[in-house]
């Protein structure tokens, strides 16, 4: 599928070697996509929360090179070679190659760190995969110095989808929509759009306290789980039912309804494992301490009244989600009655961002 909008012609000759710097946030889904067709197109529209603090930061290094019918590139994490990553971020150059031609005209060094551990559980191929792709789009702005912010930041979402899905969620903040939404205006299942409605101050300055209970490798690739979806006797029922949430949370976050938003929020995480579960194969990715978390925030909202909810990766760690406003009090309950449930006691505060930064 080559999208007309996103191609471009240029001469090289002019530009020789570069370097740009960009930090992209990883992000959480509060209507969840899970299931693509052909060319990371989702099968139902997603809206998350841009994080702040959770973010990669890349450096890309380009240097001219003799034009070749491979691509050139090393990668470095943590200031060390990391070859397993050669191999996905070879696919997504073959992938985006008809809407970048300078690609295989220079030798790229790609040095990418994170602010959280690497296989936390947090979504690093969002954040990874969108701090690349707007470092390549530095390089075609380069090129094309006339370039608009808008059409940057589109065309940038765009090939971070082509790495991984969920990144082109992660370009602006803070709130993100992904998929071709009746009432949605000017959304798109070919890149993340800024949420274009009036928020309640109940949103703003959302917290997202996030709960390691396992930092270990992932149990199941999401490209896997994605496709687990083909077939699936309740996808069909699924994609209606998060398109029919993304109507009902636009409604919510225009009143500032807390009660609903907690609601929606955990039967969408708990709709994406259950999915999960009833594949075939069949997968559950909670922990023992991923369930003894939610049973102390249900306990705990119960007897407090605050709005106090939970969400769920494709993992078993928890995002806590809450307003500022409540922090104080949230974090002593975190601290006294969750980290015990939390590998190491190791959890990380984030708060609701604003998306990428050039360095």
């Amino acid at each position: 599928m080559l999208v007309d909008q996103f191609c471009f012609s240029l001469d090289v000759s002019k530009l020789k070697e570069g370097s740009v710097v960009w930090q992209s946030p990883s992000n959480i889904a509060l209507v969840k996509y899970w299931g693509k067709k052909e060319h990371q197109i989702p099968e139902n529209t997603s809206i998350s929360f841009t994080l702040n603090e959770c973010k990669t930061i890349t450096t890309l290094t380009f240097t001219k090179k003799k034009l070749t019918e491979n691509f050139s590139f090393q990668v470095f994490l943590d200031e060390k070679p990391k070859p397993d990553f050669q191999p996905k971020i070879s696919t997504f150059f073959k992938r985006i190659e008809a809407y970048l031609p300078f690609l295989k005209h220079y030798h790229f060094v790609i040095k990418t760190k994170n602010t959280f551990p690497h296989s936390s559980g947090i979504a690093s191929s969002a954040s990874g995969m969108s701090a690349l792709a707007l470092c390549l789009m530095s390089v075609e702005k380069l090129h094309n110095p006339e370039m608009t912010q808008e059409y940057f930041n589109k065309k940038a979402s765009f090939l971070a989808r082509l790495g991984s899905g969920s990144a082109c969620r992660s370009i602006e903040g803070s709130l993100v929509v992904w998929g071709n939404h009746s009432e949605i205006e000017g959304s798109s299942e070919l890149y993340g759009i800024k949420y274009p409605y009036q928020v309640h101050d109940n949103f703003n300055n959302f917290n997202d306290t996030i709960l390691l209970v396992d930092k270990g490798e992932k149990q199941v690739s999401s490209t896997v789980g994605h496709n687990l979806m083909h077939g699936h006797p309740f996808a069909k029922n699924r994609f209606a039912q998060a398109e029919e949430n993304i109507s009902k949370l636009k409604s919510i976050l225009a009143s500032g309804d807390l009660n609903a938003f907690v609601e929606l929020v955990e039967s969408e995480a708990l709709t994406l494992h259950a999915m999960m579960m009833t594949s075939l194969p069949y997968f559950i990715l909670m922990k023992p301490n991923t369930l003894e978390i939610i049973n102390k925030i249900w306990q705990f909202r119960n007897e407090t009244g605050l709005p106090i909810c939970f969400t769920l990766d494709a993992g078993a760690n928890v995002h806590v989600l809450y307003p500022e406003k409540d922090e104080e009090k949230i974090l002593k309950f975190i601290n006294t009655e969750l980290v015990a449930y939390c590998q190491n006691g190791h959890y990380i505060c984030d708060k609701i961002g604003f998306g990428a930064k050039k360095q």
